[in-house]
């Protein structure tokens, strides 16, 4: 109990450090794990547990937000094949050229840092609200490939092996029904928290590792089965904070892994040096597939780390022997850096794609994707940023005594259910910077701003009226020291949520107190 309180200590000071210099907590904790192991601590059972248990309830809440089908598309798929191939090909002949392994150590190893990390870029998408753009569900399509991959690799070449019995488990799909009624009646307090962790760490998880399964791959699954369930996204809201605790505990065991010297240090840093290759790579494969410039490079940039999977795989290797154990700690310790870099960068992605933009859009291609197209807004006089339950409530307001409205919304699944209720919403990434100076919006008087991300709603304003509007902009605001930086952003009016709920809220009841005095 001493250790695991030694450890949430330094775990939190370290993260609140990390977030007063503007970096991400992850790297505090990571940190931290490094620090302890220099000082002999070692990881425990404990916080394996609780590490595992992290991971799988972020793949479950992914598998929430995801739709199957997106994985079957060309991007997605080969991309994913042909972006693995590339990069085992140039790691072997580097790793053979550089340090004179054997062919199999050399093998292993290229494969082991082929793989992206899915729960960096599923966290860094899911802090940034990214996931359904479809930069994001492009990423994480090809993260999920890859995790199959590696999952058949470890059957393949484990001891343990997928039980002929395995194909029991497509019964969770004809149990669907039953899995969503159960959602439906589990009601909104602790009961629902609870239905999520039983799918994700019981029946998921155990049901997939007792057939010789990837307990992780249960997880996702789980959640893609619930993913149409009108709740899912209120079961991932309640399972955040329990996520987001029991992260801490997989980068701490990350740091645990092994006690890193000087040349170490060394070797992965160089090792790192290969990430904007990595990079770059994704970037102009999904260019072949005619993605923009910009899902190209913001997909790209979430994918350019290396895989707490490759840890898994390299794990194998020391245990059948073609690994020596100084491997597997070059290896954490080249993931955890890779973590470090990766972070900070895909928080300014935004920024840095509208840096360089002028470069990486001469290498787009003339056609572009079906869901990467820009778009027109026709004769709207009024346009709508964000259709949620705010976007939605000023859209049907409005309704009643304008007819051109239009809104704009990022998850395609939203925009399609919207036009099926017969409002004219279009399926667009408002953080877009291509979308503002290609959109045709002359006519457009007023623009509202309903996406909750504070940070995605000044950037976006920002790129509007760096594109040359002039006419009125509004927007929502959650807390107050958000107005004087909307406004500075450039927008007219500022909306502050909490501002009119109690003004509201009598108005609304004093009309019901009216109604039922005159019945």
């Amino acid at each position: 109990m001493v250790t695991v309180a030694t450890w949430l200590s330094f775990a939190f000071l370290s993260g609140l450090i990390m977030r007063l210099i503007g970096l991400p907590p992850l790297i505090g904790y990571l940190a931290t794990g490094f620090s302890l192991s220099i000082y002999g601590y070692e990881s425990n059972d404990l916080l394996s547990a609780v590490s595992h248990a992290g991971v799988l309830i972020l793949l479950f809440s992914v598998g929430l937000k995801l739709e199957l089908k997106s994985l079957f598309r060309l991007e997605i798929f080969a991309g994913s094949l042909l972006h693995m191939a590339i990069t085992i090909v140039l790691l072997y002949f580097l790793l053979i050229g550089a340090e004179g392994l054997t062919f199999e150590t050399a093998l292993f190893l290229a494969l082991a840092m082929s793989f992206s990390s899915t729960v960096v870029a599923a966290k860094v998408l899911e802090g940034k609200r990214e996931l359904r753009a479809f930069h994001g569900r492009v990423a994480i399509g090809i993260l999920i490939v890859q995790d199959i991959i590696a999952v058949g690799f470890l059957s393949a070449v484990g001891d343990a092996s997928p039980s002929p019995w395995a194909i029991v488990l497509l019964g969770f799909f004809v149990l669907r029904p039953i899995l969503h009624w159960l959602l439906s009646i589990s009601g909104h307090g602790e009961l629902v928290i609870l239905y999520g962790l039983v799918l994700a760490l019981a029946v998921g998880a155990e049901s997939f590792e007792y057939f010789g399964m990837s307990s992780e791959l249960g997880a996702l699954l789980l959640g893609i089965i619930l993913a149409d369930h009108k709740r899912s996204k209120e079961l991932s809201n309640a399972l955040w904070g329990i996520k987001e605790v029991l992260l801490v505990g997989f980068f701490l065991q990350i740091g645990l892994s092994g006690h890193p010297n000087l040349d170490t240090f060394l070797h992965a840093l160089s090792l790192n040096l290969l990430l904007p290759v990595k990079a770059l790579l994704f970037f102009f494969i999904l260019l072949l597939f005619r993605l923009r410039a910009r899902s190209s490079f913001l997909a790209g940039l979430s994918l350019a780390t290396y895989s707490e999977f490759g840890l898994i795989v390299a794990s194998l290797g020391v245990s059948n022997g073609i690994l020596d154990q100084e491997w597997l700690v070059l290896l954490a310790l080249t993931v955890a850096i890779s973590f470090v870099i990766s972070a900070p960068l895909n928080r300014y992605a935004h920024q840095l794609y509208s840096k360089f933009e002028h470069i990486l859009i001469r290498f787009e291609s003339t056609k572009r994707h079906p869901d990467d197209e820009p778009i027109n807004l026709g004769n709207s006089h009024v346009l709508i940023i964000g259709m949620g339950r705010v976007g939605t409530g000023a859209y049907d307001q409005l309704k009643k005594v304008h007819e051109r409205i239009v809104g704009l919304e990022s998850d395609p699944v939203k925009a399609s259910q919207h036009r099926k209720e017969g409002r004219r919403v279009l399926y667009a990434d408002a953080e877009d910077p291509g979308l503002w100076s290609n959109l045709i919006y002359e006519g457009v008087d007023l623009i509202m701003f309903c996406v909750p991300d504070i940070n995605a709603k000044l950037l976006a304003i920002r790129q509007v009226r760096a594109s040359g509007y002039t006419k009125t902009i509004s927007a929502t605001a959650l807390f107050t020291d958000e107005i004087e930086a909307l406004k500075k952003a450039g927008v007219d009016y500022v909306y502050n949520y909490y501002d009119g709920i109690g003004s509201g809220f009598a108005k609304n009841s004093y009309d019901v107190l009216g109604n039922k005095q005159n019945i």
